[in-house]
């Protein structure tokens, strides 16, 4: 019972991630933020899976160097954004011009 209601919290707070994600948009920090709120969740929802079901734990080191590899991405594009632009307001820049 205690498994079922912690996958629950899980769940919800998954949905807050999306929410956040789908609202705060204006800024690439809070987008990546958000990004990373979501990962976390999905990481420990995978985890209870695994544990519930005896399955081996290599699939969680796949999922966290994936993840990392995001997390660094998103913060060089933002470096390289904010280096050439001043801020990370997505209307502040002009998509064609690159």
């Amino acid at each position: 019972m205690l498994m079922f209601i912690n996958e629950i919290y899980l769940i919800m707070i998954f949905i807050m991630g999306v929410l956040v994600f789908s609202m705060k948009r204006k800024h690439l920090l809070c987008t990546l933020l958000s990004l990373e709120f979501i990962v976390l969740s999905l990481f420990y929802l995978i985890f209870i899976y695994l544990m519930n079901f005896n399955f081996e734990f290599s699939f969680l080191m796949l999922f966290l160097v994936f993840s990392v590899c995001e997390g660094a991405l998103g913060l060089s594009i933002l470096v390289s954004m904010v280096r050439t632009h001043g801020n990370d307001f997505f209307n502040s820049f002009n998509l064609l011009r690159c």
